[in-house]
């Protein structure tokens, strides 16, 4: 019974320790007495929490405030370049590495191609990549753990990527396999629910009821409902490629028909375009692409759009039809406070988003979208990063709800 008691302890110091950190970091420069009194704690709890963090170097005292009499108290502020992070974020098409500070500020980064690896392989080459560049790093014990994001479905609480498609990678132990290799806490997530919590905690989207969507090679989403994240019985919810919008449609790989993926992803956009050319349709992209066709990509694609180019133009307006008509079931059924759109063939694509409000202004509900916010996501190309670092902050420092 003790023992239980104690594991007890352990955790309610742990959760007052997160508590009073986070508080430091939102409201410092703040004395203890403040602290014990927003947290409502005592002001013995706040110094025994405030003593440790101070030793460890996650907090320093600086200057004196203002008193109403007495003297005058020590404030204390954060410190988030006293530790970092490792922060590594896989896509279907790239391996991203950085080294970031406790307030997700890239320090130094590398990122390497996938080149066709599968499975085994590609764990094989991330460990490879990893032990250089944790090589390359001051100071490890400074280190607070390394946090790694994935597409495909992900059990954050076992640490294991269930299923990617793509990357052909089925119950792979990731959080072991890094925890072993490195002896650091590792923390391991869905690439779409991270980065909808970081656009929470460090974009432009301060809600707690948000949708990030996702196009590029696929499509995805992250939807915080009440400031949790919403992951489903296997962590697969948020298929968002996966809803079926025409019943008579392609056959799918998931086993679905007429998915959603197969007709606005860039893989799918990328197909019609190379169809358009081969069938001798006039477009700007043929000139861009110096014919080749492997040089053919998003940012090719958005170039012939800022010309005016009708084959480019035509397939935009094609794709805010389908997303439109997805996104309105989203907002009608999760009534969330604000949605966001990012992945590349978004980013630098503001018609898109014109279409598809124009799209949702006819179609949805006016009681759900009249005072949405709806935006492109904010975040620029680190967002998966900086998303990796949003699953581990968010537990170090216990991120509260009204904050």
């Amino acid at each position: 019974m003790n023992n239980m008691k104690k594991g007890d302890h352990k955790l309610i110091q742990a959760l007052n320790r997160s508590k009073v950190l986070n508080k430091i970091r939102t409201d410092g420069p703040i004395s203890r007495i403040e602290l014990a009194k927003k947290n409502k704690l005592s002001p013995s709890t706040v110094a025994s929490a405030v003593q440790e963090l101070i030793k460890e170097g996650y907090v320093s005292e600086i200057g004196t405030g203002s008193s109403s009499g007495g003297r005058k108290p020590i404030l204390l502020q954060f410190n988030p370049d006293n530790h970092y992070l490792f922060a590594v974020a896989i896509t279907n098409s790239f391996l991203n590495l950085a080294q970031m500070n406790l307030e997700a500020r890239v320090l130094r980064k590398e990122t390497y191609p996938i080149e066709g690896l599968q499975g085994n392989a590609v764990i094989e080459r991330l460990l490879e990549l990893m032990d250089d560049f944790t090589a390359g790093a001051e100071d490890l014990e400074r280190c607070v753990g390394i946090s790694l994001t994935v597409p495909g479905i992900v059990s954050d609480s076992q640490g294991v990527l269930h299923y990617n498609t793509k990357l052909r990678m089925t119950d792979v132990p990731l959080r072991q396999i890094l925890e072993d290799r490195y002896g650091m806490r590792t923390w391991v997530e869905n690439d779409m629910n991270s980065v909808v919590l970081a656009e929470r905690r460090f974009g432009d989207y301060a809600f707690g009821n948000l949708i990030y969507i996702s196009i590029g090679d696929g499509l995805g989403s992250g939807i915080l409902i009440n400031d949790s994240l919403l992951r489903g019985k296997h962590g697969g919810a948020g298929e968002f490629g996966h809803t079926s919008v025409n019943r008579s449609g392609i056959r799918c790989e998931c086993g679905n028909v007429g998915c959603l993926d197969s007709y606005i992803s860039w893989i799918a956009v990328y197909s019609r375009i190379i169809t358009a050319i081969a069938t001798g349709r006039p477009t700007l992209i043929q000139e861009l692409s110096g014919g080749d066709y492997s040089k053919i990509v998003p940012s090719v694609y958005k170039e012939a759009l800022c010309r005016g180019d009708k084959l480019a133009m035509d397939l935009n307006e094609e794709v805010a039809e389908h997303l439109g008509a997805a996104i309105v079931n989203l907002v009608n059924m999760f009534n969330p406070e604000a949605l966001v759109l990012g992945g590349e063939m978004a980013h630098g694509n503001p018609e898109l988003l014109a279409m598809v409000r124009k799209y949702m202004d006819r179609h949805a509900m006016p009681i759900l979208k009249d005072d949405m916010v709806f935006g492109l996501a904010s975040l620029g190309e680190d967002d998966k990063l900086i998303g990796a670092a949003s699953v581990l902050l968010q537990d170090l420092f216990g991120f509260t709800l009204t904050e």
